[in-house]
């Protein structure tokens, strides 16, 4: 057996030399054995990095021209999609999901450095001229300075992407905090950003946990947290970094559901269901956990999910199957005793994923595809979030009574309704409280330029990732009001104006 590898910190463009006081395992959760030994940041590292990220952005990065900007994202657009098959392995190797997953992950991702590319024009202000006799007014927007992001982990590369391109566009410095349980994309992702040229210290990678965590939260020179995670701990972020002062946006966790009205095509249904609930193994913010049938379909729908579901390989995501591992033996666990938890509330478990065969070698942490039928609000596996491969089926009788189970779940993440009539698609996307609605889509994420985010329990703050909500949130607004005497300019220069 192979010795773990070390993974440490990325600071200012070097891994860092020291010795950690602590450490965590990282493992291969298909197979179940440590790769990898986890450096811990404790708080005066932490400072360490922020003071550093801090004195670079205030000597170069902040006052950095938009021209410089743009060469660096395109160069780091670039090598991002050079090397995007070796960041996607490097996610399989440690979350587990499948590697046409892992690669899909990614290239979410560049799209929104696709996006931020275009910065030159994402930061244009206004301009009002002569609002008063030789008064002009017009708007900038400036950079904040050190900001952290906070990522999760069943998006080792793509939620640290929403952020990072957006941020250093903008013109601030950044400290990423990835999950420790995968940690290797995200080093792999900012060595690509000193290729591009982005100078020393602008990006920072920290490894740890909370000490970490509150380390960044309550730092005087961070000036924005923006964090995606579970409900609790994004509650608890949200409310740690604005009582320091800071600008928070902080994603929570869902509970989404697809609404299937009888006039649907059911296959297309059940293909959707499949796909959403089980992809990367259900450890998705948009999986579609909990599907609700208007009568009389409920029975023809869950025969088709039931064929379906058949025909699924679980096992190592470097092979040609399905669905991989959850992450971690704990999180298994946890996901497992929902299964239990579900029939002693009284569901009917149609297809129990503890039974069938995985394709891995070793002792991984699998749990099959699991559906659920006679779901009712009440029952654990409706309430809580599960965060794996469990989908459970809920009957009701109109499609008023969907709505409203949606409408009063605590979470407003996503959701989705199948139908043919075009009628109760827009009514739906009126009625529904929730921040992102698909129609005949069951994982409505955004494309870069638009924002992501959710409603109720699923977002603290007021901005979304990425798009122009994005670009406000790294921002700060200034307006400028001018009068000047009439100027004289001299001199000769016949040569073409560059930009510089």
């Amino acid at each position: 057996m192979s010795t773990p590898a070390r993974i440490t910190h990325l600071i200012a463009g070097e891994p860092w030399e020291g010795t950690a006081r602590r450490t965590s395992p990282v493992f291969n959760p298909a197979t179940g054995a440590q790769t990898g030994v986890l450096d811990l940041a404790d708080a005066a590292l932490v400072d360490e990095v922020v003071r550093g990220a801090k004195a670079v952005w205030q000597r170069e990065w902040q006052t950095s021209s938009l021209t410089r900007r743009t060469q660096v994202l395109f160069a780091f657009r670039e090598l991002l999609n050079a090397r995007k098959d070796e960041i996607a392995t490097l996610i399989t190797a440690e979350h587990g999901k499948v590697l046409s997953d892992a690669l899909g992950e990614v290239t979410r991702g560049l799209e929104v450095a696709e996006f931020a590319c275009g910065i030159p024009h994402l930061l244009k202000g206004g301009f009002s001229e002569n609002v008063s006799t030789k008064v002009d007014v017009y708007s900038i927007r400036q950079p904040l300075g050190v900001v952290a992001v906070i990522s999760p982990f069943n998006f080792p590369a793509m939620v640290p992407l929403w952020f990072v391109p957006i941020a250093i566009a903008c013109g601030n410095a950044v400290v990423i905090k990835p999950s420790e349980k995968d940690p290797s994309a995200v080093n792999a992702v900012a060595a690509l950003w000193r290729e591009a040229g982005l100078p020393d210290g602008v990006l920072n990678v920290v490894h740890g946990d909370k000490e970490a965590v509150d380390a960044l939260l309550t730092h005087p020179d961070v000036r924005a947290v923006s964090f995606v995670g579970s409900t609790p701990i994004a509650k608890y972020v949200y409310e740690t970094g604005t009582a320091h002062g800071k600008r928070v946006q902080a994603l929570g966790g869902a509970k989404n559901h697809m609404l299937v009205l009888p006039d649907a095509d059911l296959d297309l249904a059940a293909d959707a269901a499949v796909n959403a609930g089980f992809g990367s193994a259900g450890e998705r913010c948009m999986a579609i956990s909990a599907l609700l049938a208007v009568e009389p379909v409920a029975d023809d729908l869950i025969a088709k999910i039931t064929d379906r579901m058949g025909k699924l390989v679980t096992g190592d995501g470097t092979r040609e199957v399905d669905m991989g591992p959850l992450v971690t033996a704990e999180h298994a666990a946890k996901v497992t005793a929902y299964l239990d938890a579900g029939v002693e509330a009284g569901a009917r478990l149609v297809v129990d994923g503890r039974e069938g065969d995985i394709d891995a070698d070793g002792d991984g942490f699998f749990l099959r595809p699991t559906l659920f039928d006679g779901v009712e609000p009440g029952m654990p596996v409706y309430d809580d979030e599960i965060f794996g491969p469990v989908l459970s089926v809920v009957r009701v009788a109109s499609y008023d009574e969907g709505l409203d189970l949606i409408n009063a779940n605590p979470y407003g993440n996503g959701t989705a309704i199948f139908t043919n009539d075009g009628g109760a698609a827009r009514r739906f996307q009126n009625e529904a409280e929730v921040g992102m609605v698909g129609i005949n889509v069951p994982i409505p994420v955004p494309m870069a330029y638009f924002s992501f985010g959710g409603w109720k329990a699923s977002l603290f703050g007021d901005s979304h990732a990425h798009g122009m909500e994005g670009v406000h949130f790294f921002t700060r607004g200034k307006v400028v009001t001018s009068r000047w005497l009439d100027p004289s300019h001299g001199g000769l220069n016949l040569g073409f104006p560059q930009n510089q």
